[in-house]
């Protein structure tokens, strides 16, 4: 109830309309520089292919350009490739870590209700021994056993 009542006074004060106004004015501005840099690049880029188009021609010069930028293009490609799956990977533990808490916290809430209820503790063992007898499965098989199951 506190953030709300923060941010519902933030709005009544005006101050949100600041911060935005003054979010939108640093984006102009770094926006601007940035169309600078980008011109400045360019001209650097220019400068270069005419002095090595003097010294070496500008057929030559146009082919080393093009090759050079193509190569700059697959090296970040390549890079962003190896980030990504990166970045997959660890998401897929942190998923799985999420999940596995989920799972822990559901079966603690309803741990009280399985208890009280007809079954008794014979609804809980028997799910339980399940789950441990797998766990023990998936730890003795070889995950390059195509005849167990596991992934080749």
């Amino acid at each position: 109830m506190g953030l709300l009542a923060s941010l519902l006074s933030g709005f009544a004060s005006g101050e949100t309309m600041a911060a935005i106004r003054r979010a939108r004015t640093a984006a102009i501005v770094y926006a601007l520089a940035a169309l600078a840099a980008l011109c400045g690049l360019g001209f650097l880029v220019g400068a270069a292919y005419i002095w090595v188009a003097a010294r070496y021609g500008s057929q030559v010069t146009a082919l080393g350009f093009g090759i050079g930028f193509l190569v700059i293009a697959g090296l970040v490609l390549l890079s962003h490739r190896l980030m990504a799956g990166a970045r997959a990977r660890r998401e897929a533990r942190r998923r799985k870590a999420d999940m596995k808490a989920i799972g822990i916290s559901a079966a603690l809430a309803v741990l009280p209700a399985l208890i009280k209820g007809k079954g008794g503790l014979g609804v809980i063992l028997g799910p339980a021994a399940a789950l441990v007898a797998y766990a023990i499965y998936r730890e003795n098989v070889k995950p390059d056993d195509p005849e167990a199951g596991g992934r080749k």
